[in-house]
């Protein structure tokens, strides 16, 4: 991320200087698609790293109900065991 931000900056340095110094047509055009391609790759590492900690935390939270679903199980298993069976007379 620090990289792509340094290249932005320098881009946008360059681009000062050229509009201070006029250093053509040419360098404009290639600056301006550096820029907006520097832009695009910083944008789809920002959405891969925004995707990878939203799947990153949802398997924290499966593993989290896994664990209480378990929990759950054994306390039913538990209750089934502690109390007699009942009997409902037929009448």
């Amino acid at each position: 991320m620090f990289t792509w931000c340094a290249i932005l900056f320098f881009l946008g340095i360059s681009a000062f200087l050229d509009s201070l110094f006029n250093y053509g047509e040419i360098f404009r055009q290639v600056n301006s698609v550096l820029f907006m391609l520097t832009s695009l790759g910083l944008l789809i590492r920002t959405t891969t790293k925004m995707r990878a900690r939203m799947v990153e935390r949802q398997v924290r939270r499966i593993n989290e109900l896994e664990t209480q679903v378990a929990q759950l199980t054994e306390q039913v298993a538990e209750l089934k065991a502690e109390s007699p069976a009942r009997s409902v007379p037929v009448g």
